[in-house]
């Protein structure tokens, strides 16, 4: 089904979107998989990183919500985190920046006494049809917050995490069919995938497990706000499922990576694509 014309400011939030993505918030059963776990997503104030934070805590889990400034889409998100009875904490600020990336893990240890699962989520996307027009600012702020913030946060995570626990970073269809239009976000989601498998590698012996998931076309706040409005209406289209996908349908995988479940997953790109093969 087609969305709406619309386009809105980066980095975009939930109140201006029509129809609003569906994160779980009337479906998500959880089962106690992560039950005791404390767990860090970045970018869960909307979109995957929320449906994920809904998830982990209705399966056991508290939740530090890192975000930039969509201050009421995170209010929200902790409101649902909490009415699953766990323990959620707000953390605004720029992942772009490594001091925020450190803080983000030392105030994790501070509230919640230790970390399971670090879910390395957030990024930044625009759409440019030459490269006269990507801005040495904008190429730097894109690398820094997407491939940067997961370096950043996985060195910081690493003194904290014990055998069992899991780091997830989110990649995408664009580090295996990149579009030409999508040039610098493509670039670093291809590094994100290749960080995860040296990951998977380095820690291994510690016992913990590096995956990540590659979402093909996802309605969430990104899309509009980077987007022009005729890709938007047709966003999801092409797949072979014919639409874009729902927040709400990637929270399965980043539980059962996250869970006991995948104890002998690591390395992995797991593809939620609508039917798009990644390679």
């Amino acid at each position: 089904m087609a969305q709406p014309a619309q386009q809105q400011d980066t980095p975009g939030t939930l109140g201006a979107m029509t129809p609003r993505p569906d994160h779980g918030e009337d479906s998500y059963r959880g089962t106690g998989r992560l039950a005791g776990k404390a767990a860090v997503i970045t970018g869960a104030d909307s979109g995957i990183g929320k449906a994920v934070a809904i998830a982990y805590a209705r399966e056991g889990a508290d939740v530090l919500i890192s975000y930039l400034n969509e201050h009421e889409d995170a209010e929200d998100t902790r409101r649902l985190v909490e009415a699953a009875g766990q323990k959620a904490v707000l953390v605004p600020g720029d992942l772009s920046k490594p001091e925020h990336c450190r803080n983000i893990i030392a105030t994790a240890i501070e509230e919640f006494g230790r970390l399971d699962i670090l879910v390395s989520n957030a990024a930044f996307q625009m759409t440019h049809e030459s490269l006269d027009e990507i801005t040495d600012e904008e190429w730097d702020f894109t690398l820094a917050t997407n491939l940067g913030a997961y370096f950043h946060l996985t060195r910081a995570a690493i003194p904290h995490l014990t055998a069992g626990a899991s780091i997830i970073a989110t990649s995408s269809i664009q580090a295996d069919q990149p579009s030409p239009t999508l040039l610098p976000y493509a670039m670093t989601k291809a590094g994100i995938a290749n960080m995860t498998a040296s990951l998977a590698q380095l820690l291994g012996e510690k016992g913990i497990r590096a995956n990540a998931v590659a979402p093909g076309p996802i309605w969430t706040p990104l899309i509009p706000a980077t987007m022009p409005e005729e890709i938007v209406t047709s966003f999801g289209e092409e797949t072979p499922l014919g639409r874009a996908g729902q927040p709400a349908e990637l929270a399965p995988v980043y539980v059962m990576l996250a869970s006991a479940e995948s104890s002998y997953i690591s390395g992995s790109v797991i593809a939620v694509t609508g039917g798009k093969p990644i390679l």
